[in-house]
């Protein structure tokens, strides 16, 4: 083995009141990750470029050294949930959501609460499959909680806006909260015709999804119906990227992160996400994350000979800067260095190989939302002592060299 690189999901932050001005990563208690960051060296990056708000896709598909226009969520989302493909066939990332109605159209939460079930998603998903009536045949596919993927079967053109006014063109933007139906990008009949085709499917979805007995149990529950597809990052099949140098196994449990291994050519390794309870979202969170640590390690003890480089993703770090609860984050990087990043220290001993970490995005829990903040990089090599008392947070990596994400991998020297 050689190298492994670790992406913590949108840990990155902002200084935040509730921590005494300090960002989650600069409040943590990360003896782990402070040993190998003073026995390494530190750097930042932006993952796509400055001033630049990258969506998760777009920030990973760029650290990975590709062109984040070069592959839509839609598409790695739909690789990732096992979704074969055609040339022409439109796939989008979709949220179950909650909106006052299609009138006013206010996005009232952009995942339901963050309360809806894997089985409920299902159920929900049925009925849409089953009910709606289109020209051309789709397919909503439910993933992970309010998670989905929606396919369209034909030729269709992806040049049209998202649904999701969160979202544009692969980054973040500053939201109104409001939904936007879809737009033309260009005059074509082929881009209006999609783009129509997916505000007809949204709005017959919310119809169907409004009666569903699933959503009036929750609304009897207290609980956000998932009434509305939200639907963003259009794209079309793509042509399989240039495969990293170096034989790499990939380690992720949500669509994104496992359509990306296989895009990169990666031998995937993951696991079954925990099922949901609808009523404690963060139950769910450290349940999940407690699991997918476990399941990095046996991968690593178990193909550390077979491969040369692993990715390994962990998600959850994310979640708390979305919902503005930064102790949370804490708690979770807490959990990470602890659980992980220790088993590495001792897993390091006697082998000659290196560890790259940092963020896709800045996640910032005062926006609630992902921003165009540097992320912080750490690489170690366990050969030379080097910054000695810098820690792996945003204010002790503006000391370091800056990176843009296309060249992190190469200028890091993980790869040869």
């Amino acid at each position: 083995m050689k190298g492994i690189f670790v992406i913590l999901d949108g840990v990155a932050d902002e200084p935040c009141n509730i921590l005494a001005g300090k960002t989650p990563l600069e409040y943590a208690k990360t003896p782990n990750l402070d040993y190998f960051s003073f026995n390494g060296k530190l750097g930042k990056c932006f993952p796509i470029a400055e001033n630049v708000a990258p969506q998760s896709s777009s920030g990973i598909v760029s650290l990975f050294g590709a062109d984040y226009r070069s592959v839509s969520r839609g598409v790695l989302e739909a690789i990732g949930s096992g979704v074969k493909l055609n040339p022409g066939d439109l796939a989008l990332r979709c949220n179950f959501s909650t909106i006052d109605n299609l009138q006013n159209c206010k996005l009232i939460d952009r995942r339901a609460g963050r309360t809806l079930t894997t089985k409920e998603a299902k159920m929900l998903a049925n009925e849409v499959n089953s009910k709606i009536k289109l020209p051309y045949d789709f397919e909503l596919i439910p993933t992970i909680g309010h998670r989905a993927v929606l396919v369209f079967r034909g030729v269709f053109s992806a040049n049209f806006s998202n649904v999701d006014p969160d979202y544009a063109d692969g980054v973040s933007v500053t939201s109104n909260s409001n939904v936007q139906f879809a737009k033309s990008y260009d005059d074509s009949s082929a881009s209006k015709l999609s783009a129509d085709l997916v505000n007809t499917f949204v709005k017959k979805s919310y119809v169907i999804l409004s009666n569903s007995k699933v959503n009036i149990l929750r609304e009897k529950k207290g609980l956000f119906p998932a009434n509305f597809i939200l639907c963003r990052d259009p794209g079309n099949k793509t042509d399989e990227i240039t495969n990293l140098l170096g034989d790499w196994m990939g380690f992720g449990y949500m669509p994104l992160e496992i359509g990306v291994a296989k895009l990169f050519g990666m031998e995937v390794n993951t696991f079954s996400y925990p099922s949901f309870n609808d009523m404690d979202a963060y139950s769910n969170l450290y349940a999940g994350l407690k699991l997918a640590i476990k399941n990095a390690i046996i991968m690593l003890k178990k193909y550390a000979n077979s491969f040369d480089y692993f990715y390994i993703h962990f998600k959850e770090t994310d979640i708390p800067g979305h919902d503005n609860k930064p102790r949370e984050k804490v708690n979770l990087i807490e959990l990470i260095d602890k659980d992980f990043f220790g088993f590495l220290r001792s897993f390091f001993v006697g082998m000659d190989c290196r560890l790259l970490v940092t963020a896709d995005h800045t996640t910032s829990s005062r926006a609630k939302a992902h921003t165009a903040g540097a992320v912080p990089v750490l690489f170690y090599d366990g050969l030379r002592k080097i910054d000695g008392k810098y820690r792996f947070n945003e204010k002790d990596s503006a000391h370091g060299k800056s990176f843009i994400g296309r060249k992190l991998l190469k200028e890091t020297l993980l790869l040869e």
